[in-house]
Order: C-alpha cells, then structure tokens, then sequence
C-alpha cells in the first residue's frame, strides 16, 4: 500500500470514529442524519480544504469539535428544507432581525 493511500485510510478511519460516536451520543444526529452519507461528506470536505500535515496537527478533541459543528449545519439545513415558502420567509426575517 502506498503512502498516499495508507494516509487516506487512516484519515477515513479517524473520522468515521468520531462521526460514530457524535452520532451515537446525539438522539437528534440518530434520527436525521446517515452515518455513512455524513462519513462521506466530512471526509470529502476536510479533504478539500486541510493538507494531511494540517490534519494531522488537529487533536482528536478538536476534530471532533469541527465535526460536530459539521453535522449540526447538516442537520439544520436538512430542516431548512422542509419549511414551507411563508415558514421559510419568517425563519429568514428572524435572521435578519427583521421579526
């Protein structure tokens, strides 16, 4: 096995550990999320945006902090989803402080 891939193995190992576990200890991750679609998504998103050396610098305490935060935005934009269009116009006036 090659460098390279042997690296890419042992990240996808770390992450799905730490995503198993938020989603174990989160009833709401449980019930809304895939753990297998958000393996995927974190993996690909920490890919596209740290070097293995940066990542590698990160303890596991605080990958899994930035993990979660991934998974709350998932969560919260799979919910977004699901407002109607006047649900949507109100949620968006909260935001803007407009409500």
């Amino acid at each position: 096995m090659s460098y390279l891939a042997a690296n890419k193995k042992a990240t996808l190992a770390r992450i799905s550990e730490i995503v198993k576990k938020a989603i174990q200890e989160d009833s709401q991750f449980q019930q809304e999320l895939d753990r297998a679609e958000m393996i995927t998504m974190v993996y690909t998103t920490i890919e596209e945006n740290l070097s293995t050396e940066q990542l590698y610098a990160i303890d596991d305490r605080e990958l899994a902090r930035r993990i979660k935060k991934m998974l709350v935005l998932e969560l919260v934009s799979g919910m977004l989803e699901d407002l109607s269009p006047e649900q949507m116009e109100i949620f968006d006036a909260a935001v803007e402080g407009r409500w």
